[in-house]
């Protein structure tokens, strides 16, 4: 019952009308032309609930409210699997934001185990965009200071701005989270000439 109430409080009843013709089957007696339609409809239908329930999830993490992330980050990911398949880089951003919400939480065993199905997919695509590298690097970076491993989550932050500067810029928006959130180590480390400068670099 908590399951479901957590559920349905952050996504399903954004999206529980939407669900309707998605899970209704089609007539089996129909021409090509309508088959080939009623696919068309039905994958526009998909990626519209992929977007909705990626950005819904992504508002809760960035409002602070992990716990009610995730069941729509599940969506998102879960939609994302029948649209592009397990294995493609679409569903990164669904992992990634899996990852961070479960951080928050305290669930970092689920969170790692989000974080090295995002990495897998990653290494595993050879033209992947540096975009999802570098978001890739800060949410390992994320979860290792959240472990307090604070060495390898300066590594991870270190590619993260390398990553995001050389595409956007040194001063992008892009590279600036790398900035703050490398600042933030510094700062737990005490080391807080390192981290002003940081602070005052973002």
């Amino acid at each position: 019952a908590d399951h479901q109430k957590a559920d349905w409080v952050s996504i399903h009843e954004r999206i529980c009308q939407l669900l309707i013709p998605i899970r209704t089957s089609r007539p089996f007696l129909l021409s090509e032309k309508e088959r080939k339609h009623g696919t068309e409809q039905l994958l526009k239908r998909q990626k519209y609930i992929i977007d909705l329930t990626y950005s819904t999830a992504q508002e809760f993490v960035l409002g602070g409210k992990h716990k009610e992330a995730i069941p729509a980050a599940l969506h998102a990911l879960r939609f994302s699997t029948e649209v592009y398949g397990s294995n493609s880089v679409q569903l990164v951003p669904a992992y990634l934001l899996l990852a961070e919400a479960s951080t928050g939480v305290g669930r970092l065993p689920e969170a790692l185990r989000y974080l090295s199905q995002a990495q897998w997919i990653v290494l595993s695509t050879p033209d992947c965009s540096v975009t999802l590298q570098y978001k890739l690097h800060r949410s390992l970076g994320l979860f290792c200071t959240a472990e307090g491993n604070f060495e390898q989550a300066l590594y991870h932050l270190a590619n993260d701005i390398y990553l995001a500067s050389s595409t956007f810029g040194l001063k992008s928006i892009e590279a600036s989270g790398g900035y703050f959130h490398m600042a933030n180590v510094f700062f737990r480390q005490n080391k807080m000439d390192i981290a002003n400068s940081l602070y005052a670099e973002v």
